[in-house]
């Protein structure tokens, strides 16, 4: 062997022996925070001492918010000034969850989680039920975001939900949101399934060897791996959930078409589904406080560069995604509601001041629908204006 090869080897061994002790570090960290959540009525907030890093956490790898959490990374550490060493003033740290209610245990909990993307329906319910205590003063809202889609995914003698009675279904991770959710709409329409929770490439593996009949996804469409399957050869298929009556109180009607999984759905086909509302919430720092400072920084920077978002290259959720939109029942963060009405009073300005055509929408309006319709003016009016200079 030659001496390069040695250094090679010797390097290989030194840096995965020096990056697997603060991953572990931190999964234990996660797991003790998770379990300090279930053992204790009011879970404890860890405070970071890291002052630029606002840390966000998001649903698995495969999910599409995954993919948007990176989005605000990569936009959001651009176009900065840096610092003598190259340090920013913010930094997006995306931290993977698995989603549902451990998501909001780990917002509540964990040093350094600042925001996670939820499911309105779960946080709700955590707020109602005081799982955590009173959470209605701890979390505060940002923005609504998109829905998410459910996505069943069923070997081909599958025809109807009625036939997966007694099988083998996967609802991901436990405690997931495909987990508890997917349990109740299974409940709530009577099917009874030998529900197991297995990783998305476990159940896949399953599915094609017969030994699972069905795996639940719980995203916003499109989901990348599900792209990257080969009917053909998997021989895997979407089956429709039908929105019935029973489900009106906490899911939402969707589809699932050939624009959106063009290698699974043929073309002027579509798949009934069910879907949930997310939402970005953030921990209610107090006023003043460093880690308040910080997510007032990061909504300042998000907002103002959303349009960004909006592009080719992102995905393609964003385009559902209306920051004025409010959420009943949460008060949103006190900067982020500040910067909206600074927006509505800077368009009703320039209107005023211009009156014609390419002047800036009037968002003298009360109701919420009124005022949605006028942000999205807004936005359109400044991408106008930008594109003038």
């Amino acid at each position: 062997m030659k001496t390069p090869t040695r250094r090679r080897i010797a390097w290989g061994i030194l840096a995965a022996v020096l990056f697997a002790a603060p991953v572990d570090a931190l999964a234990q960290s996660a797991r003790a925070g998770a379990a300090s959540a279930h053992n204790e009525a009011v879970p404890r907030k860890q405070v970071s001492e890291n002052r630029y890093t606002a840390g966000f956490i998001t649903g698995p790898p495969y999910s599409t918010e995954f993919a948007m959490v990176q989005d605000i990374a990569t936009v959001l550490a651009s176009g900065q000034k840096t610092g003598p060493h190259g340090e920013v003033a913010l930094r997006v740290l995306p931290m993977v969850g698995t989603g549902g209610v451990r998501n909001i245990s780990d917002l509540l909990t964990l040093a350094g989680a600042d925001m996670a993307i939820a499911p309105v329906v779960l946080v709700d319910r955590l707020r109602d039920a005081k799982t955590f205590g009173d959470i209605n003063h701890k979390l505060v809202y940002i923005t609504l975001l998109h829905t998410e889609e459910f996505h069943l995914l069923v070997r081909p003698e599958i025809k109807s939900l009625d036939d997966l009675a007694g099988k083998t279904v996967s609802l991901g991770e436990a405690d997931s949101t495909e987990d508890v959710l997917g349990r109740e709409a299974f409940d709530t329409l009577g099917v009874k399934v030998n529900a197991v929770n297995l990783g998305l490439d476990a159940a896949l593996e399953r599915m094609r060897r017969g030994q699972a009949s069905a795996v639940l996804l719980l995203s916003g469409k499109p989901i990348k791996p599900l792209l990257a399957l080969n009917t053909r050869l998997d021989n895997l298929r979407l089956l429709p959930i039908p929105y019935s009556q029973s489900l009106q109180r906490e899911f939402l009607p969707s589809t699932l078409d050939h624009a959106d999984y063009p290698n699974i759905i043929a073309d002027g086909q579509k798949v009934e589904t069910i879907a949930i509302q997310s939402a970005l919430f953030a921990y209610n720092w107090p006023a003043g406080s460093p880690r308040y400072d910080l997510l007032e920084n990061f909504t300042r920077s998000f907002f103002s560069r959303f349009s960004e978002f909006l592009g080719d290259g992102h995905a393609a959720k964003w385009r559902e995604v209306n920051l004025a939109a409010r959420l009943p029942g949460w008060q949103r963060f006190g900067p982020a509601e500040h910067w909206l009405n600074l927006q509505s009073m800077g368009a009703d300005a320039a209107r005023n001041g211009s009156g014609n055509a390419g002047s800036a929408p009037n968002p003298a309006a009360n109701s919420s629908e009124q005022r949605d319709q006028l942000f999205r003016e807004f936005l359109q009016w400044r991408d106008r204006q930008q594109q003038g200079k």
